[in-house]
């Protein structure tokens, strides 16, 4: 089964956007470059950026995203981004109406349910848990596995935060990649997985 990895761009203080969704300079990084990212012809990053992201990228099987993000992209026209196979989206509404039927997206209610249907459909790929509040809320639920972030050097002073709402303390590794490309920071944390309590290891012995 494939590791489940919250990643996003996000600036130094916390956030993935304003508050009306404008991510401003924090996708800077993706077109200071002179290495193509992709076929896009948009995205050009530098060599250390690259080496960092485009193997990340290629095993990459499905990434679960909330209904805001898929109403704000037009549902990236039915055709998920970047070459993923399958998107699931966590949301209580139905597919849109007039919505093609055999697109790879899954419109899931529930983080629990959204995690096992894209473990399923990735294999032994990667799920991506896109940041905000769905992100904030699989960590909060003890399902991601993996924090990557890609720092730019921009304040927003509010805004989308990168955990969303999530509330109490998660404790994550120390990164164990730190990776300086044009415009931004990548690192990547492994997330700390919280011990087993007494009760629930005496329970363990007397089975």
């Amino acid at each position: 089964m494939g590791k489940v990895v919250m990643n996003a761009s996000v600036s130094v203080d916390g956030f993935i956007a304003a508050d009306d969704d404008d991510p401003g300079a924090l996708f800077e990084w993706l077109v200071s470059g002179a290495v193509p990212l992709d076929d896009s012809g948009v995205l050009n990053v530098s060599q250390a950026s690259y080496d960092h992201i485009r193997p990340y990228w290629d095993q990459i099987g499905v990434t679960i995203a909330g209904r805001h993000v898929f109403d704000i992209t037009d549902g990236w026209d039915g055709t998920p981004p970047s070459g993923i196979d399958h998107v699931i989206v966590v949301t209580h509404r139905p597919a849109p109406v007039g919505w093609d039927p055999n697109a790879p997206f899954h419109f899931v209610d529930g983080i629990e349910a959204a995690v096992a249907t894209a473990q399923e459909l990735a294999g032994d790929r990667i799920v991506e848990v896109a940041a905000g509040d769905v992100g904030g809320q699989v960590l909060a639920a003890g399902l991601v596995d993996e924090v990557r972030m890609d720092v730019a050097p921009v304040v927003l002073g509010s805004g989308k935060r990168y955990f969303g709402s999530i509330n109490g303390q998660h404790l994550l590794e120390d990164p164990d990649e730190v990776i300086q490309g044009n415009r931004v920071l990548h690192l990547r944390y492994q997330v700390r997985r919280r011990p087993a309590s007494p009760s629930s290891l005496q329970g363990e012995r007397e089975v």
